[in-house]
């Protein structure tokens, strides 16, 4: 009965230990996502570096399994988040507040903003050449977007034709809108073997199409609406409460992110082309970045401006007080807004 009784508790242990290594394990992992194009630089340089890894060392966290995965579209990042299969993502900033709007106040499912990513300026380019502002587009002309109502590009056209037609016609050519990613929208407009004719996006992107004779600029984000921060990155508040010394390591690396990419432009862009695979030279991606429009900065600038117009548009239900309810305590003492 005794060594029965000992074999029991042996394999009590043996599955307690095995659980608690297992759990460990989990605990030592950061599942983050970023998107196509030079506005996720600081997290491709992260990616590329190891900076997460290093810092968390750095803070006696020990070894981090940093596992990353390429996604673009508002909707499709939300959806992921919400299904528990992302820690952290990059997205343009309306989706995220789209998301934290929608499971602001639902256990297990609210997200909170980490930091601001990059801002930068987005090009509405089309082959179209009756097309020389939005009043001038019909019903057949397609305009290409990552995500349809929600994504960045998406909430930028409709500020943009809020003030172009009125607030009350904000969404006037959301019906002209295709879901495609960046690259495959870019491949669309310049071949022209698609209905797809304009395609609202960001560098290199816009850059590259703006190359090709048949396409023109109809506007450049910026002229219109300022240089406010694009993309942000934020989490499942879960893994904040849970993991905040994880969450001190992330911004400690994407802090460092950026001061390489401020210092060493060149290196940068290296690290850009080494993880985007992008079609274009390095000295073409040296000199996007350097385009004064081109940022990248952690502390949220204008992204309230998202906000209110997301909700008086109806977009959103919950609309936070002040950009501060969007992030976490970190940054509150920045000069955000």
């Amino acid at each position: 009965m005794l060594n029965r009784f000992t074999r029991r508790m042996a394999l009590a242990l043996a599955a307690t230990l095995a659980f608690t290594g297992s759990a460990h394990a989990e605990e030592q992992k950061i599942r983050i996502s970023h998107g196509h194009g030079l506005l996720y630089l600081p997290l491709m340089v992260m990616r590329d570096q190891g900076l997460i890894e290093k810092q968390a060392q750095a803070m006696g966290l020990g070894p981090v399994q940093v596992n990353w995965i390429v996604l673009d579209g508002g909707n499709v990042i939300n959806d992921a988040m919400l299904a528990g299969n992302l820690d952290i993502a990059g997205i343009g900033a309306p989706g995220f507040i789209t998301l934290w709007s929608k499971a602001r106040g639902i256990p297990r499912s609210e997200v909170i903003g980490l930091s601001a990513l990059s801002s930068s300026a987005l090009w509405l380019n089309t082959t179209n050449p009756a097309v020389k502002s939005l009043k001038d587009i019909g019903p057949k002309d397609k305009i290409a977007i990552p995500g349809i109502k929600t994504s960045l590009s998406a909430v930028i056209l409709q500020m943009v034709a809020a003030k172009t037609f009125g607030v009350d016609q904000y969404d006037k050519l959301d019906a002209n809108t295709v879901s495609l990613a960046h690259p495959e929208a870019m491949n669309a407009l310049l071949t022209g073997k698609t209905e797809i004719n304009a395609h609202l996006t960001s560098p290199p992107f816009a850059y590259i199409e703006a190359q090709n004779p048949k396409v023109h600029r109809v506007f450049d984000s910026t002229e219109v609406l300022g240089n406010i921060t694009l993309d942000v990155v934020f989490a499942a508040k879960r893994f904040v409460d849970d993991r905040p010394k994880h969450v001190n390591a992330f911004l400690a690396a994407q802090e460092e992110a950026n001061a390489l990419i401020a210092k060493d432009r060149k290196a940068a862009a290296q690290i850009y082309l080494k993880v985007s695979n992008a079609k274009v030279s390095m000295d073409e991606v040296e000199k996007m970045l350097a385009d004064p429009a081109m940022k990248f900065s952690t502390t949220p600038v204008s992204v309230m401006d998202y906000a209110v117009f997301m909700s008086k548009a109806g977009t959103i239900k919950t609309k936070p007080a002040k950009w501060t309810d969007l992030f976490v305590p970190n940054l509150h003492s920045k000069q955000g807004s």
